[in-house]
Order: C-alpha cells, then structure tokens, then sequence
C-alpha cells in the first residue's frame, strides 16, 4: 500500500522559512510526477509545485520566487523548501504523488503552515 507521509510544517513569522519533506512507501513503488499542494479555510486546494522525473519543476504564480522543490528519487521523497514566506501562506500543505505506470494518484495527511507574527 502507498502511503505519502509529511513533516516540517508549523507556526513562522512573516519573512521566515520551513522546509517540508514528503517521504512516500509503498513496495517496489516508482513515483513519476511528486508535488505539493495547499488549501486555506475556505479555498479550493491549489496547486503549490510539482516536479517530474526528469526534474523540470512547475510552480504556482503566488509562490514563484519564494519556493523551491526537489526530490530524491532513490528516497521517494521530495522537499519544499519555504522562503519569505507570508501570511498569505498559511494552509495545510499536502503531498501528491502519481505513480508511474498505473497512474494511480495519492495524497498525504496533510501539514499546518502557519505565517504569523
């Protein structure tokens, strides 16, 4: 069974940074395209970042700048690392990752990131 599991959210003052990490399992899973999600109290989920096997990245318009993706592929893991962060930012971040070949689609818990002073 897939299973995608987040860490590194919490509560940063404006301007700061957190770095959240995804690490997913599941036996002799390959992950194709791994990315990050976010959805505030009363908005739909958006799109944060993904990035493909290959590494190109795609990032939403409002993190552009701020926010840089990576992965480990021998890991199935990948990274976000938060810049300047504002209070726009706070949502719950969730992890997705489409597995290769079957093109099955997943989703992590969910964490908190919280921008306030």
């Amino acid at each position: 069974q897939v299973q995608l599991v987040e860490s590194g959210g919490g509560l940063v003052q404006p301007g700061g940074s957190l770095r959240l990490s995804c690490a997913g399992s599941g036996r002799s899973t390959v992950f194709y395209y791994m990315g990050w999600y976010r959805q505030a109290p009363g908005k739909q989920r958006e799109l944060v970042a993904n990035i493909a096997p290959n590494g190109n990245t795609n990032y939403g318009d409002a993190v552009k700048g701020r926010f840089t993706i990576s992965r480990n592929k021998a890991h199935n893991a990948v990274y976000l690392q938060m810049n300047s962060l504002k209070p726009e930012d706070t949502a719950v971040y969730y992890c997705n990752a489409v597995v290769a070949g079957s093109g099955s689609n997943y989703w992590g818990q969910g964490t908190q990131v919280t921008v306030s002073s």
